[in-house]
């Protein structure tokens, strides 16, 4: 039984390229603030184990893999807000233009207690660097237009029309849709689902 901490059609997407249909989905609701201070790395990790922890206390079924996952927009130590308007998605292609930046997606799994990891919460996170070209003033502004960006950590969407802005990426494609699919197949693996 996997229960998939998320309410991200992304990630349900995801994992159904994989062959993993999620038995239930219990998106945890968590305050996803940052820290004063926290590194980007840190708070993804932070986040994602608090989404598969709360989910793990609302659960009521059958013992279940708990499946969580946070992905986080980082230029440097700076992390850029899932844009949740036109203004915040300009923000975020702003300063993404003509510039290399990092996308992070920490991957939370919890065991079901009566399996042989007994509970065991397992972590694991995902880099990739994705650099942008230099975006025009008119670019931003379709694209703003187009909605596509809204929700999104850092402002787009690599699966849609942003692709278009990508000049290179290193790393896990999947990771910067929001869920890194190789990692994510192989923690599911080692702690015995499937």
């Amino acid at each position: 039984m996997l229960v998939l901490a998320s309410e991200s059609p992304r990630r349900v997407a995801l994992l159904a390229q994989a062959g993993i249909v999620p038995d239930h989905i219990l998106p945890a609701a968590i305050d996803e603030a940052v820290l004063k201070g926290e590194p980007p790395r840190v708070h993804a990790l932070r986040l994602a184990m608090q989404k598969a922890r709360a989910a793990q206390e609302k659960w009521t079924g059958a013992p279940a893999f708990i499946l969580a996952a946070d992905t986080v927009v980082a230029l440097g130590r700076r992390i850029l807000p899932k844009a949740e308007n036109e203004a915040q998605v300009r923000a975020c292609l702003k300063l993404l233009s003509g510039r290399r930046h990092q996308v992070m997606t920490a991957v939370a799994l919890i065991a079901p207690s009566d399996s042989k990891e007994g509970g065991k919460l397992r972590t694991r996170i995902a880099l990739t660097r994705v650099s942008m070209l230099r975006l025009t003033d008119a670019q931003i502004a379709r694209y703003v237009e187009s909605r596509e960006g809204e929700g999104k950590a850092g402002g787009y969407a690599i699966q849609g029309r942003a692709e278009a802005f990508v000049k290179e990426i290193s790393g896990s494609y999947s990771n910067v849709v929001g869920l890194p699919l190789s990692l994510t197949v192989s923690l599911l693996a080692g702690a015995g689902h499937g």
